[in-house]
């Protein structure tokens, strides 16, 4: 089953806080910084997948309708009991099916290592995960989010991020990569808790 982890968010926040003049806003909004990962980690890059360029309610509604298809639980081998077209069934694409199937095969074979990917660095687990088919930069930046909880990850090709930074720090553009790169030295080591401050700063009324 999959484990939710709860970490201690405080040192990063007081960080962010005293680093930062745009976040403290964004941080008193905001509130408490809930921010968790599961530890689950085929169950996080499939969830990753199957949430492409769709929202969350919708990735929700048909992440539930596959682990059903699949016996209630996302596991690897048990895409082997199911054809395209039940996948297809549960409002998936025909390219999210194939790379759902290339995710477990690579599981299965051990290209993708899922038991030692917690021990791994960042750097060898993009190598990795980039060999699977439909997972680019983003996914692995959201499963080193997500998936590990590594602390200083920068989801710099995120739309979401960059109008987020945008709005807090007043720029009349979001951001480039490059760009959020030069701001976030103020963040690091924790860039992961003010990413999800800026995404959380997406879905208040508030003025910033």
């Amino acid at each position: 089953m999959s484990t939710i982890v709860t970490p201690d968010h405080s040192a990063a926040v007081r960080h962010l806080s005293r680093r930062c003049k745009a976040l403290r806003p964004v941080i008193r909004t905001v509130g408490v910084c809930r921010l968790v990962h599961n530890s689950d980690s085929f169950r996080v890059l499939a969830s990753a997948i199957i949430s492409q360029q769709i929202s969350t309610k919708a990735a929700e509604s048909i992440r539930n309708k596959v682990i059903a298809r699949l016996g209630g639980r996302l596991l690897p081998k048990r895409f082997d009991r199911v054809t395209d077209a039940d996948l297809r069934g549960c409002g998936l694409s025909a390219g999210k099916v194939k790379f759902l199937r290339d995710l477990a095969a690579k599981v299965t074979d051990g290209t993708v290592p899922i038991r030692k990917l917690p021990r791994m660095s960042d750097d060898e687990i993009r190598d990795r995960l980039l060999e699977v088919n439909g997972i680019g930069p983003w996914t692995v930046d959201m499963f080193l989010m997500f998936g590990l909880g590594r602390p200083d990850v920068l989801p710099t090709g995120d739309l979401g991020i960059r109008n987020a930074i945008r709005r807090a720090y007043n720029l009349e553009a979001p951001p480039s990569p490059a760009e959020m790169e030069r701001m976030a030295e103020r963040w690091r080591p924790y860039c992961t808790v003010a990413s999800w401050y800026l995404w959380r700063s997406l879905e208040t009324d508030a003025n910033l």
